[in-house]
Order: structure tokens, then C-alpha cells, then sequence
């Protein structure tokens, strides 16, 4: 059996969920959220929790037993309470800002301005800039209902300039990354 699996998700007071055929809705003070439910994954509501149940014990079956339940689990909390992550621009002149369209703008060493549009459903708020350790970070926060979204929308924000190796002072990061620095070329 799947450990995770089993486990049934609690629903919120303030959560409403739906099942239709294969499909499972959610909806709560955040908004709402449907995903289709694989073929042999059988959920239901009991006493104000979700159950999760297989129909057999195939391998593809159990992998997909505690999958279903934690993306289940994952919906029920991202419109109840939501989703956040955290970026920090570390670099000097570099700049963010997310303008009344909720497009993010960044100056972060090139030669030209980069702008980033989120999904609907994400929201981009750049707070003020922090100082650590002498360097200024600015902070960007990534919020939404749906984690994988979220998370996406981080890693590609991410993407535009990674933290450098040789010089780890510059590049945007999440919060808490710890960048190793690499050692430079030696004249041997």
C-alpha cells in the first residue's frame, strides 16, 4: 500500500469539493481547481475528509495511488490558504519591478531591460531591498493557488540569470540558496 496514499486529505470548513466521473473540482476562498483523476484511482468524501483508494495493485496503479493524493491535497490547500515562493535579486545596479500589469521588469547586467509575464492566476509583488552581508537583495514574491504553477514560474524567473559560480554575488536565487563558490582560474 501506498504510505502516502492512504492518508485521507482534511477539507476546510471553507473548501467545497466535487466529484464528477474522473473529474474532481475544488473550490474555496482563493478560487478554484479541477484536475482529472487517472483511470483505477477511485476518491471519495468521508466524514469531511477525502479518501483515496486503487482498484488494484499494479505498479502503475500504486504509483499513481499517492500521487493523486498528495495533487488532491495540494488543490485543497491552494484555495484555502495558497501558494508562495520567494526570490532574491542580488547584484550591483540591479533592479525589479512589477509594473500595474503585473509584469515583472528586470535590470540584472544586461544590455537590455527583461520582462517577464506570469500566467493568469499568479501574482508578482517586489518588495524593499534588503541588506545582507553588504549586498543589496531585492526580494520578488511569486504567489498563487496552484504549487505547480508557482513553482514554475520561480524556476523560470530563475532562469533569466542564474546565480553565477565564480562570482555569487550576482543572479537572481531562491530564498535560503546557498551558492557555492567556485575558485577562479590559478596561474600555475
Amino acid at each position: 500500500m501506498s504510505r502516502i496514499g492512504q492518508i485521507p486529505i482534511p477539507i476546510p470548513s471553507s473548501v467545497k469539493v466535487d466529484f464528477s466521473d474522473s473529474e474532481v473540482k475544488v473550490e474555496g476562498p482563493k478560487g478554484s481547481l479541477n484536475w482529472t483523476i487517472p483511470q483505477g484511482i477511485v476518491a471519495s468524501i468521508e466524514e469531511d475528509a477525502i479518501n483515496i483508494t486503487r482498484a488494484n495493485d499494479k505498479k502503475q496503479q500504486k504509483a499513481l495511488h499517492g500521487l493523486a493524493r498528495s495533487l488532491i491535497a495540494n488543490m485543497v490547500t491552494g484555495v484555502s490558504e495558497g501558494f508562495e515562493k520567494k526570490l532574491r535579486v542580488v547584484g550591483t545596479g540591479y533592479r525589479a519591478e512589477v509594473t500595474r500589469q503585473n509584469v515583472l521588469t528586470l535590470d540584472v547586467g544586461y544590455s537590455h531591460t527583461v520582462t517577464f509575464t506570469p500566467p493568469a492566476g499568479i501574482t508578482l509583488t517586489v518588495e524593499p531591498p534588503e541588506n545582507i552581508d553588504g549586498q543589496t537583495h531585492i526580494p520578488i514574491l511569486i504567489s498563487g493557488i496552484d504549487k505547480q504553477v508557482v513553482g514554475q514560474v520561480a524556476a523560470s524567473i530563475r532562469q533569466i540569470k542564474k546565480p553565477d559560480t565564480y562570482k555569487p554575488c550576482k543572479g537572481i536565487r531562491y530564498d535560503g540558496e546557498r551558492v557555492r563558490d567556485k575558485e577562479g582560474k590559478v596561474a600555475g
